[in-house]
């Protein structure tokens, strides 16, 4: 969807090769969008890694939990931009447009 969306998309499967791949990249990354529970690592734990990379990282968490449950567990603050799974192409263009402050 992102690419249709007209957006260069790195993609990954696991947290460590998106780390991976952030490390080698040769140009800016302007967001991060992961699943907030994941193998091995957490979204949360995951965009503390790359924002030491990129300290401009914006981050665009989705799950299929509720936000309200989400935040209830502690794995957002306030301020983190977060998208309900399952969304629409609509949706999550306006959610990334917001992260990203377009």
């Amino acid at each position: 969807m992102l690419e249709q969306l007209g957006y260069t998309v790195l993609a990954a499967s696991l947290p460590s090769e998106a780390i991976r791949l952030a490390e080698t990249y040769p140009d800016q990354i302007h967001l991060l969008m992961t699943d907030v529970v994941m193998p091995n690592m957490n979204g949360r734990d995951l965009a503390k890694n790359l924002l030491s990379l990129y300290p401009r990282l914006k981050c665009l968490f989705m799950s299929g939990y509720t936000a309200n449950v989400i935040a209830h567990h502690c794995v957002l603050n306030e301020g983190l931009y977060f998208i309900q799974k399952p969304f629409s192409m609509n949706e999550l263009a306006t959610k990334v447009r917001e992260a990203l402050g377009e």
